[in-house]
Order: structure tokens, then sequence, then C-alpha cells
């Protein structure tokens, strides 16, 4: 792979992870035999239909789901541990802000909960406006941003106590096109600035490709990875090399692995 891969040291390692979730109507198993190895500074993207387990194997690296079978480590720990440790910033779907608090107060707040003083809070959520390209927004409200703003604020707030890992549940999703294909951009010049690992959820197979040094694409539930497709794109990615055969082909190939994982279930 071309000056994109990470490190080569294990981050996030799945082994025949199993998740079976007990409802009124039964046991649903969302995910089945999961086994994925990520790398510091890997930027992974998930791609797979709705309800494929996507968002359900992210939730279980945060420590918000528990696995029912199989192992799951997390820089070497349990995702309880690495949780405790905080070695990981979440961001979610929605941005979730509070609507009270300004966008330096949004992001201050986990600080705020962790005990950092308050100087050492002032200079986290400077340094993270400047890397979201919020500078000067700290004392806005979070109805005075749009949209993507509002996003890159969540972004920020994830990132203000600096974890290695960051955990994105299809952050873009609701964005129109002309933002969403800034944000990428401006989201692959936060990975190479930091080095985070970065684990992404999308819908969307160019933003996959785009984004990512590896690609798990995943089947309808129960949730299964398909295939893992190493990127052989370059580190420096501008939009247009969405028309490029290397970036076609991997699509191609995103696309023919999502068909044969619906395949399976016919």
């Amino acid at each position: 792979m071309k000056d994109m891969a990470g490190s080569g040291a294990p981050v996030i390692e799945a082994r025949g992870l199993d998740l079976v979730f007990q409802t009124g109507d039964g046991p649903v198993q969302a995910l089945k035999d999961v086994n994925l190895l990520i790398n510091k500074g890997d930027f992974v993207s998930f791609i797979g239909p709705s309800g494929c387990g996507k968002t359900t194997f992210l939730r279980c690296i945060a420590a918000l789901e528990h696995p029912t079978g199989g192992t799951l480590t997390v820089n070497g720990m349990t995702p309880e541990q690495a949780r405790k440790s905080r070695a990981y910033g979440y961001v979610f779907q929605a941005a979730g802000l509070y609507p009270w608090r300004t966008i330096a107060g949004n992001i201050r707040l986990p600080l705020e909960i962790m005990g950092f003083s308050r100087d050492e809070q002032e200079a986290r959520v400077k340094n993270v406006l400047q890397l979201v390209d919020l500078e000067g927004f700290g004392k806005k409200f979070p109805w005075q941003l749009s949209g993507g703003m509002q996003q890159r604020a969540s972004i920020a707030r994830a990132l203000a106590f600096d974890a290695d890992i960051l955990l994105m549940d299809e952050p873009f999703g609701a964005l129109d096109e002309i933002v969403r294909d800034h944000l990428n951009e401006e989201l692959l010049k936060l990975w190479a600035r930091t080095g985070k690992t970065i684990g992404f959820v999308t819908h969307s197979i160019p933003e996959a490709v785009y984004l990512s040094t590896k690609i798990v694409v995943m089947s309808p539930r129960p949730g299964r990875i398909t295939d893992v497709i190493e990127s052989p794109l370059p580190k420096e990615r501008p939009l247009d090399i969405r028309d490029s055969r290397e970036f076609i082909e991997i699509a191609h190939r995103v696309r023919d692995g999502l068909r044969a994982g619906h395949g399976d279930e016919i």
C-alpha cells in the first residue's frame, strides 16, 4: 500500500466475534464470526446495507454493546478497560451538541467531566477548534452554525482529550453532497495532521473509497465481513482522484462485495 498504511502495531483486534440480541421475538444475531485487525494509523471504513452490523461493531469497540462470543481487544485491553483509559473519541450520526452551551462549551464538556484544569481546557479547546477550522466560532451557539460546522464541532469535541482512536458513525450522512465532499477533504487533512486511527461507518461507496486505507465490506444480518480491501490510493487524494481508474476499480470491488453478500442471503 502506498504511503498510507498504518504502522503495523495492532490497535483493534476482533477474533470470532459474535453478538446476539435477545428480543421479545426471540434471539437476533447481529454479528457472526467477525475477524478483523486494525493497525495504528489506519483509516478503516465499514460499509454494508442497513442493519448489517456496521454501527453495532463500532459500538462494541466503544463498549456500548457487549459481544456474546469471540474476543475483542482495543490497545490490548478489553473495550471496557479502553473506555476507562479514554482510548477513543466517538462521533455520532447527529452532532449532539447542547443548544444552551457555546461551541467552546460543548467541546469543553468532556474535559470538565475528566477533571482537566481550566487552563488545560482552554488550551485544548483552542487547539481542536484550529484543527477543524472553526477558530473564531467558539463563542457561537450550535443553532448559529450550519449542519456541516456543527459536525466539525462534534469532531472537535471527540478530539479534545487527544485519544489515539476516533470512531465515527456515519457523521456526514445527513449532509448535502457539496458539504459532504468538503468535509471528506477536511477529514483526510485532519487524519494526516493527527495520525489518529479512525473507524468510519458509511453507506456511501465513493466516501469509503475516497477516505480509507482499508475498506471492510459487510453482509446483511447476521453481519459478517465479506471482503477487506487494502487501498492502493496515494496519501494525497484530491477529489478528482474519484475519476481515476484505480478509484473506479476499488469502487467496483466494493459494489461486487455488497452484491455477493446479498446473494448469500438469497
